[in-house]
């Protein structure tokens, strides 16, 4: 199983760290992603890991880049427990790659805005936000959090697909100095960020997420101080498309009753749930507060 990892550094230094090929596999396969759409999906993904580190209980954070990029928007949730799910807008894009050989996500997802919601169990959710600074989202997130959370931090993330569409590495790291880290620390960390290999060449010689926790801090040295797993996986289910359906009305409800049928797919996850005429039918008589005749 895929785990995300909390590490201290010394001199005030803290490390976030996950591999997360399995999950971006399980959501380009999902959403049928092109390759560049896939990265960005991807690379977002890992970005919400990393920040629901510091979460617990029954927390979450919802992160959104909307950019205006062929993409469109990318939305992802993730709990404080490791699930993580997401969608992108126009998964089929995929562009010519950039002038370093890359996939381009910078030019799919464009400029626009970061946006980073924290449900934290209070009265009212966190929100911050941020301006894209080059659609890459690895130096969006360092924008924005040394902006809008004023934690200076290195963030590094990184998707490999193959020619044949498969994701076959990818996770990420956010290394960030505390206000009382020593002013040497900082000078190191970014120095020594720049000179690490990517992401997913670390991962494809087999790192787990300690490992790339190590080597984001390098000689300041990496005490875990949390390990727990990361997955894909969806919070829909039949009783929720049906308490949308509710949502709708008794009006709407009848109008999908007269076609036979109603089909909803989650936007997460891909899932299709198709309601027969019985199951809105039943639905309908809840709404109108009547009973089925007796037979």
């Amino acid at each position: 199983m895929e785990t995300l990892v909390r590490a201290m550094g010394s001199e005030g230094v803290l490390a976030f760290a996950c591999v997360s090929t399995r999950l971006v596999e399980e959501a380009r396969r999902r959403h049928g992603a092109a390759p560049t759409a896939a990265a960005a999906l991807g690379r977002a993904l890992t970005a919400s890991s990393l920040l629901s580190a510091t979460l617990e209980g029954q927390q979450k954070v919802t992160l959104r880049i909307l950019g205006d990029g062929p993409l469109g928007g990318i939305v992802t949730d993730t709990t404080a427990s490791g699930d993580v799910r997401g969608y992108v807008q126009n998964p089929a894009v995929h562009l010519p790659l950039s002038n370093r050989r890359k996939l381009d996500v910078g030019a799919a997802v464009g400029r626009g805005t970061l946006h980073v919601t924290k449900d934290l169990g209070l009265r009212w959710p966190y929100h911050g936000s941020a301006p894209l600074v080059s659609g890459e989202i690895a130096e969006d997130l360092a924008y924005y959090l040394a902006q809008s959370e004023q934690v200076p931090s290195a963030v590094s993330l990184g998707v490999l697909v193959e020619p044949d569409g498969r994701v076959s590495a990818a996770g990420g790291f956010i290394v960030q100095v505390m206000p009382d880290a020593d002013p040497g620390a900082r000078d190191y960390l970014e120095a020594h960020v720049r000179a690490l290999p990517p992401v997913t060449q670390l991962v494809q010689q087999g790192a787990s997420s300690a490992d790339l926790a190590r080597a984001a801090l390098g000689r300041l040295g990496a005490h875990i101080l949390e390990e727990r797993p990361v997955r894909y996986r969806c919070t829909c289910s039949r009783e929720r498309v049906e308490g949308v359906l509710a949502l709708l009305g008794a009006e709407e409800v009848e109008s999908l009753l007269a076609e036979g049928r109603a089909e909803v797919r989650c936007r997460f996850c891909g899932e299709v749930y198709v309601l027969g005429r019985q199951a809105l039918q039943e639905l309908l008589w809840r709404l109108r507060g009547s009973r089925p005749p007796v037979a």
